[in-house]
């Protein structure tokens, strides 16, 4: 058999391309999912690894013991709920500061002349690339009793005593708040659903390959989508908002926020979903009074060794954490039928 007939009973190159985020969802996410799913229907049992199985072979048949009472614990126990509570407003509040502070930052940037706007992206992007943990543990710096915010609030004299910010609640909104703002100025996928493929084609016409179409459009639009959706707004309909008499928030309001609501909405689910779930921040900085759903799942992971309740629990989270998701999904769903329409 030659090369050419043996060429016919393998993939294309486009399925090879398509396979690719397939096997990785597959891999990454199904399979884990499921060994998760499975130990959450087990039993603790003083073993390795520590559960019972959940298909037995007896007598020559299988059978099927799922254990409900993991699930069940999660409605009894009230440190389960009020973790999860806890954790879904310092993640929304966290997301509405970052929305705050990051939406005004990605507006002037998008004004910025090019070469300062550079600079400005670089800014933003320049400490993702160091390490989380350092990041974090710089705050403990900054926050501490004898910490640089501490002295300089008493060198300027406005307290008297060091303030109590550290392993507080408070400083566990700091800390995700600054860890995530990236994520809501430079939120992935926004850009994604808003890509224009005229640029692509055009890029293909004057000559450019696929891989230099990609570095050069498609690579920046993707890493930076809110900033890329303010930058494509149509600066006519502001020019026409002002020559009609309305004032510059006014057409902020009313024009800049409703053409740029995907990207807000993006920011958003990229902010609050990993949020939801944080462990390290609160750790570090949120102290004992900061209850999060990450910690519990800690706890009973590694200071129990309770695998199935902690399965559990991270199965209920995840189911939590669709319904922002199915939201989001519908929002864009409306708003491709809108242009359509």
């Amino acid at each position: 058999m030659n090369m050419r007939a043996l060429a016919r009973y393998l993939p294309s190159g486009r399925w090879a391309v398509i396979a690719i985020p397939f096997l990785w969802l597959l891999f990454f996410f199904a399979i884990p999912f499921l060994i998760v799913l499975k130990i959450s229907f087990s039993r603790l049992a003083i073993a390795m690894p520590p559960y019972t199985p959940i298909v037995e072979v007896v007598d020559k048949a299988l059978h099927l013991r799922l254990n409900l009472g993991n699930y069940a614990a999660l409605f009894t126990d009230p440190q389960y709920g009020l973790a999860y509570l806890s954790s879904i407003r310092i993640a929304v509040v966290s997301t509405v500061l970052c929305l705050l502070i990051g939406y005004p930052m990605a507006y002037f940037i998008a004004r910025m002349k090019p070469a300062t706007r550079n600079i400005a992206l670089m800014a933003v992007v320049l400490p993702s690339w160091t390490s989380f943990l350092i990041r974090v543990y710089a705050w403990i710096g900054i926050l501490d009793a004898n910490g640089i915010l501490n002295r300089f609030l008493l060198w300027t004299g406005l307290v008297d005593a060091p303030l109590r910010i550290l392993y507080t609640p408070l400083a566990a909104y700091i800390g995700i708040v600054y860890c995530y703002l990236p994520f809501m100025i430079l939120p992935l996928y926004a850009n994604l659903v808003q890509l224009d493929q005229r640029l692509l084609e055009a890029a293909y016409d004057l000559g450019a390959r696929p891989w230099k179409a990609f570095v050069r459009i498609t690579l920046p639009l993707m890493v930076l989508p809110l900033y890329a959706n303010l930058v494509k707004l149509d600066l006519r309909l502001l020019e026409a908002a002002y020559d009609l008499g309305a004032k510059p928030w006014q057409a902020f309001l009313r024009i800049t926020v409703p053409l740029s609501r995907s990207g807000i909405i993006a920011g958003c689910m990229l902010v609050m979903i990993p949020a939801v779930g944080e462990f390290v921040i609160p750790e570090m900085l949120g102290g004992p009074d900061t209850l999060m759903i990450g910690r519990v799942l800690w706890g009973e992971f590694f200071n129990n060794r309770d695998w199935p309740a902690a399965s559990a629990v991270a199965i209920v989270m995840l189911l939590l954490l669709l319904v922002p998701i199915l939201v989001f999904n519908r929002s864009q769903q409306r708003t491709l039928e809108g242009r359509l329409a």
